[in-house]
């Protein structure tokens, strides 16, 4: 076939054809599979998916994907020679297949007219970044947490989404779990009365900095390429150590902390039960274990590493004027009152397992639908995070003006709401 044809997505071809009248030679015998049937999808109704950066939570993440029976993995982008070929292997396992593209380079995974959509699970420093390419390159995205570094980039995210017309999932799972569903349904729909305070856990209340380690000599860019591992991040020499850092630093040294990477989850959450309405506008340091931040209604978001019922991890707790919920990863919630439930039975699912929310995200691929960690939802909890880490940097407290999400009369704090970004990796 020419580079053309090849380049065709297989359903505008199939269209084409069959608007045209032209001929097709097939196979006299086609297999039941790929037809449909017992049970198995046709490749016309399969959604095309791609991996970039698969390591060690992106596997975990692209074995959510292989398990539905409507995805074909296709392609894996990755800076490391290593995740590339072990990701080829589990996939062409899993197909019986070599049929898993490698590529160091994401942009030449996006240039793949058949790829539907990607899962992006980078490090932090790369999430918005690739993200935004993917979805100018029309793709839809199941993108890990954090999805952003800063507020500035939460918002330039949300509003390509939006422009673009992307499917946009963030990777917080436990918005399709049903005791946290359940949960945040009592706080946003007024059952625990009106709605006062909503707690969550951050996982250590500390802005952290990556950090510049002394220079060790360059990898074979074929086995470990810096410059991309890097990418939008400040440039800065190798070494070993940073090679599976968590973040490089953002304006000001400053980098997400315990508050950025739970709060992903935990404050989302509690935007979840509020309404993911617009975050705080006010964010206090810490005084005796506790962050507390209010939305403009009143409400309080407080974060809190202690005092929780042992629920599991990630534990969150809301409460009104006449009732309390509080839940946690381990599938269990504790209320106020049993006649909150109203004879309902939530089911217990335990280690906060992302399966539904993979389900989720391709369902809403074809129904072109939103999923429940939509782009603005996320991008209204990270900037809730981002701006509590920003109080908390700065140690002092800080307002957001959520007509501009400026800091109001803040020179210091508005430094922190972006980044210099290094080329050519422009937003």
């Amino acid at each position: 076939m020419s580079k053309k044809m090849t380049g065709l997505h297989r359903r505008s071809f199939l269209k084409t054809t069959l608007a045209t009248g032209a001929a097709v030679a097939v196979p006299a015998i086609i297999p039941a599979s790929a037809l449909g049937r017992n049970g198995a999808v046709a490749p016309s109704d399969r959604i095309i998916v791609g991996g970039i950066g698969i390591g060690n939570r992106g596997t975990y993440d692209l074995g959510c994907f292989l398990e539905q029976t409507d995805v074909q993995f296709a392609a894996v982008a990755d800076v490391k020679e290593a995740r590339r070929t072990a990701v080829k292997k589990m996939v062409d396992e899993r197909y019986n297949s070599q049929g898993c593209a490698m590529y160091r380079d994401f942009r030449e995974l996006l240039d793949r007219s058949d790829i539907d959509a990607v899962l992006i699970a980078t490090g932090p420093n790369w999430h918005a970044t690739a993200a935004t390419y993917a979805a100018r390159a029309g793709k839809d995205i199941y993108c890990e947490k954090p999805c952003t570094k800063n507020i500035a980039q939460s918002l330039s995210l949300a509003e390509t989404i939006r422009r673009t017309g992307r499917i946009f999932q963030a990777g917080t799972q436990r918005r399709n779990l049903p005791h946290f569903a359940f949960a945040c349904e009592l706080a946003r729909t007024g059952r625990l009365g009106k709605l006062q305070k909503v707690f969550a856990h951050p996982a250590g209340m500390q802005a952290m900095m990556s950090g510049w380690l002394p220079a060790q000599p360059d990898p074979d860019p074929n086995l470990v390429d810096w410059d991309m591992y890097l990418g939008p991040a400040a440039w800065r020499p190798f070494n070993a150590k940073l090679l599976d850092g968590f973040n490089f630093e953002k304006g000001g040294g400053l980098v997400g902390g315990g508050v950025l990477e739970w709060g992903s989850h935990c404050v989302d959450l509690c935007q979840w039960a509020v309404g993911d309405c617009p975050p705080p506008v006010e964010y206090n340091p810490p005084q005796d274990g506790r962050m507390v931040a209010t939305y403009e209604n009143g409400v309080q978001l407080i974060l809190r590493e202690t005092e929780w019922i042992p629920l599991g991890s990630c534990p969150v707790r809301f409460e009104g004027e006449t009732g309390w919920v509080e839940a946690g990863d381990s599938g269990k919630m504790v209320l106020s009152s049993p006649e909150l439930l109203a004879g309902r039975t939530v089911e217990e699912i335990g280690g906060y397992p992302a399966t539904f929310h993979v389900r989720d995200f391709l369902d809403c691929v074809k129904s072109r639908s939103q999923p429940k960690g939509n782009a603005h939802a996320a991008a209204m909890a990270h900037i809730a995070c981002h701006s509590a880490n920003i109080a908390l940097h700065l140690n002092r407290k800080v307002t957001l003006d959520l007509t501009k999400y400026e800091f109001v009369g803040d020179d210091e704090a508005n430094r922190l709401r972006s980044e210099a970004l290094r080329e050519p990796w422009r937003l």
